[in-house]
């Protein structure tokens, strides 16, 4: 009984199953070292997304589908740095500043509609994340950007699928107060980053308005009688949600290298659903811990099984794994434990 309250089965499952493929690791002579340094990379690379579904889920609205809203808020932000041509550490903050407005309008719309179709939050998220793509698409082909790098060489007009940080702020926050130890090269500087991003949303939730966030998500009702404004709350909620995934992107746009436009951000949503879901997040604790330990586990799956695939199974294998893992989370916290999320 100890065992299932403080930790759900997805959890159990995947960390046997994590300690399997360290073991097979180890036995195939997979360089332990590299991949660690991979693993602590991918954490914070892939947590800020992670992390921004945490205020979602404690406003009781669920799980965050439409996380390609704040997504496309972010990518706004750096197309606009890059445009104007900012580089380094500051071009890197410069890119985060941009986004913050294009987050706060996008996660207003984004809460008016979520507050439309009420009770239908997670199914409407959804569908509104995969216009909004669609409907950016529109847009990424007329950008109004000058910066050659973003556009396509003949004609001079349309952003190009993918554009180069390399000029600008790629992987800046990987160098800067890099940790070497041997062949592991411990990245403080995005640590320390995540740490500070963690801790101000846990001071966040001990504020007012956070606290009426989370009292709206565990009892409505008693979150009415006491004066909170649900549609104002919710909508905070969404607004904080969207910035923190706007965030989320330009942290692993800059660790990948590369920003990806168009049909790239379509299912960004459902590796972080199920990091969090994996961390615990149908329980009513902290979730920020949750959205932490997700992520380490879901992307220690994801580092492991490629190498272990290409040694014993074909190399496509690995990624069909990790799909299976991550909807089949998705799957079990939607289906067995479904009363627990609102």
């Amino acid at each position: 009984m100890l065992i299932r309250k403080r930790f759900t089965l997805p959890q159990i499952i995947i960390s046997v199953f994590i300690a399997m493929m360290f073991i097979a690791a180890f036995y195939l002579h997979i360089p332990i070292n590299i991949i660690l340094n991979d693993v602590m990379v991918r954490l914070v690379m892939n947590g800020v997304l992670v992390l921004s579904l945490v205020p979602i889920m404690n406003a009781g609205i669920g799980i965050n589908f439409g996380l390609p809203v704040a997504v496309m808020a972010g990518l706004l932000g750096m197309c606009v740095a890059v445009n104007f041509r900012f580089n380094g550490l500051a071009g890197f903050f410069i890119a985060l500043g941009f986004s913050i407005p294009f987050s706060v309008l996008f996660g207003t719309v984004y809460s008016y509609g979520l507050n439309r179709v009420k009770g239908k939050e997670e199914i409407a998220s959804a569908f509104i994340g995969f216009s909004v793509v669609s409907a950016m698409n529109i847009f990424w082909a007329t950008a109004p950007f000058s910066n050659p790098v973003m556009l396509w060489p003949i004609g001079g007009k349309g952003m190009r699928p993918t554009i180069t940080l390399e000029p600008f702020f790629a992987k800046t926050l990987n160098r800067i107060f890099a940790i070497h130890i041997g062949e592991c090269i411990i990245p403080a500087g995005m640590m320390l980053l995540f740490v500070v991003l963690c801790l101000l949303i846990s001071i966040f939730f001990k504020t007012k308005i956070g606290k009426a966030i989370t009292a709206l998500g565990e009892n409505e009702i008693y979150a009415v009688i006491n004066g909170i404004s649900v549609g104002k709350t919710r909508a905070c909620a969404i607004i904080l949600s969207t910035i923190l995934g706007g965030f989320g992107i330009i942290v692993y746009a800059q660790s990948y290298g590369f920003i990806e436009l168009y049909d790239a951000p379509l299912l960004v949503a459902f590796p972080a659903a199920a990091s969090i879901l994996i961390g615990g997040a149908i329980i009513k604790s902290n979730r920020i811990l949750q959205a932490i330990v997700g992520t380490l586990l879901f992307q220690t799956i994801y580092i492991l099984s490629s190498p272990i695939a290409n040694e014993l199974l074909l190399p496509e294998s690995a990624e069909i794994l990790r799909m299976f893992i991550a909807n089949a989370a998705i799957l079990y916290a939607l289906t067995t434990q479904r009363p627990m999320i609102r």
